[in-house]
């Protein structure tokens, strides 16, 4: 069992920077793949970027080279930090975990978040 808490979302202009976390219980959190995924109203949860056991980390095109996940086992956090950020980055974001390979889609994380708002002003 993993209960997940995002904190770190806010109002930023378009161009400014966000650092998302996501604080793990639980002693197995090293296992887990972490994800974040967000989503607006009437649109379905999307992909954001993934960070593997191996450390191995994937993105979703729109936020790659300007996005980028990590994870301290140590702390059992994940984070998210959020570079030139544009008003279509809007939405709440959610992180979760999964213990399966199917890791891109939100079907394969069995344990989430309560989510956090970003939205980004033009």
């Amino acid at each position: 069992q993993v209960q997940l808490v995002e904190s770190g979302g806010g109002l930023v202009q378009a161009g400014g920077s966000l650092r998302l976390s996501c604080a793990a219980s639980g002693r197995t959190f090293s296992s887990y793949t972490m994800g974040w995924f967000r989503q607006v109203p009437g649109k379905e949860r999307e992909f954001v970027a993934t960070i593997r056991r191996s450390g191995n980390t994937y993105y979703a095109d729109s936020v790659k080279g300007r996005f980028t996940i990590s994870r301290d086992n140590a702390k059992n956090t994940v984070y998210l930090q959020m570079n030139s950020l544009k008003p279509e980055d809007t939405a709440a974001y959610y992180c979760a975990a999964s213990d399966n390979n199917d890791y891109m889609r939100p079907s394969g994380y069995g344990y989430w978040g309560q989510g956090t708002q970003v939205t980004v002003s033009s």
